[in-house]
């Protein structure tokens, strides 16, 4: 009663009633974890992930990540952490790609670098990183692995990761085999359903709408990639940027390349990537050549194009369906708290929608 009174006589009723909550973090199995702010993880992308990126992300809230792969040497990486760690206080993660038949390096020893400087999260494609987990659980590494399929998602909970990111075709996958065209939206929920450990939503991620509906099937989180290339901090040239942001840019410009090699992987489509379907197309029936398509897959060329020339039509270069909703180039920091605050808001109203059964 005496704080009813208070109100009127201070004509504040109408406030004390009506306000809407003050904005609260969004707590999940992700957060505790690794002890961050956001539930949002940045994705690992070749000659991408550098310590502006990553340190950016972290420092906005969500999961920075290195990528291993994108360092010419394990000591190189070794100093790449250290550079990040010299950009934020906040946990970051590295992410490494076992590919040793598309890209020979020395697996073991990247490996060990992560271990020797214990960064919060290790973020595994590809291959199986069951040969590694003991080591990182050691250093107090959690182990995330990337997953197609949920054949996969389950052979790498049985090899003992902390947690499963599983990624639906309208991602930017890669190394896909043929029957693994599935939907985030089927294999996802399949996931959470199936899997023991925590699940993080990855694929096509941009938006706070897409966060609180993966949150609501059961994520402990979202990781994004796509969407972080469209971001001041990215060391990307600003031509790309500027581009993806483009009206005419849409969900519909992307292409998949390599499925009849069995590596299936989403694509920005451009010169490229039609070039690369033209000589697939070519080689229907006969021999599957993949040094026909060498030239056009060279991370070299794409390297270039991300650092140097900015034509985004003289390379190939990860992107998934998320195109479709981006249309600005905000800061990191800008970025997740628009989308966290649309997410909250969006799981707020959908809450409102439930109307609690009677007691009588």
């Amino acid at each position: 009663l005496s704080l009813l009174s208070f109100c009127i006589a201070h004509s504040c009723f109408d406030l004390f009633l009506f306000t809407p909550c003050a904005k609260m973090p969004i707590r999940t199995a992700l957060t505790d974890m690794l002890g961050i702010e956001h539930p949002i993880i940045q994705g690992g992308m070749q000659y991408v992930g550098y310590a502006e990126i990553a340190a950016a992300v972290s420092n906005a809230g969500g999961l920075g990540v290195l990528t291993a792969l994108t360092q010419p040497t394990p000591e190189d990486l070794r100093k790449e952490i250290k550079r990040c760690r010299s950009m934020t206080d906040k946990p970051f993660g590295v992410n490494l790609a076992l590919l040793p038949m598309l890209i020979p390096a020395d697996y073991d020893a990247y490996a060990k670098v992560i271990a020797e400087e214990k960064i919060a999260m290790v973020e595994v494609a590809a291959g199986s990183p069951r040969k590694y987990v003991p080591m990182w659980h050691a250093a107090g590494i959690k182990v995330l692995h990337k997953s197609a399929s949920i054949r996969h998602a389950l052979k790498a909970q049985a090899d003992g990761v902390d947690l499963i990111e599983v990624i639906g075709n309208e991602g930017a996958f890669a190394g896909g085999q043929p029957g693994d065209e599935v939907a985030g939206w089927v294999l996802f929920a399949k996931a959470v359903k199936m899997l023991q450990v925590p699940v993080i939503h990855c694929g096509a991620t941009a938006t706070g709408r897409q966060v609180a509906a993966a949150l609501a099937m059961g994520a402990a989180g979202c990781t994004m990639g796509t969407r972080f290339l469209a971001t001041v901090e990215c060391p990307i040239r600003q031509e790309i940027k500027e581009k993806m942001a483009e009206p005419k840019v849409d969900e519909r410009c992307t292409s998949v390349v390599l499925s009849s090699l069995k590596n299936a992987t989403r694509v920005f489509t451009n010169d490229v990537s039609k070039q690369m379907l033209a000589i697939e197309k070519e080689m229907e029936g006969g021999k599957k050549d993949f040094k026909k398509m060498a030239p056009y897959a060279s991370g070299a060329r794409t390297k270039k194009m991300w650092q140097q020339t900015g034509d985004y039509n003289d390379g190939m270069w990860s992107a998934s369906q998320s195109l479709g909703l981006i249309d600005d180039i905000p800061t990191c920091k800008d970025l997740l708290d628009r989308i966290i605050d649309e997410a909250e808001e969006c799981m707020q109203a959908a809450s409102a929608k439930i109307i609690p059964k009677s007691k009588l």
